[in-house]
């Protein structure tokens, strides 16, 4: 499977900066869908509300998927791989 990788920074509401990346199929091109998928993700850590448009968002690169972004893509629909300050 091909996933699109979205860059994402955003900013908590301690002041810090969250760093993730949104993965989903490459099919999906609407952004729209994808920002619902971070704030899908953003609600899970207690940060819903923070702005999450394509100022925050960038689409970055195509990749293979691996199997762990495979299996929660075919659960909800996208994966997303924290990188900073999502603890």
């Amino acid at each position: 499977m091909r996933v699109a990788v979205w860059d994402t920074y955003i900013t908590r509401k301690d002041g810090s900066i969250m760093h993730f990346d949104i993965i989903a199929p490459d099919i999906i091109k609407d952004e729209t869908i994808i920002h619902t998928f971070g704030k899908d993700y953003l609600q899970s850590k207690n940060q819903d509300g923070q702005p999450l448009t394509a100022k925050e968002c960038r689409f970055c690169h195509i990749e293979a998927a691996t199997p762990e972004m495979e299996a929660a893509i075919n659960r909800k629909g996208y994966f997303i791989l924290e990188m900073e300050n999502c603890k």
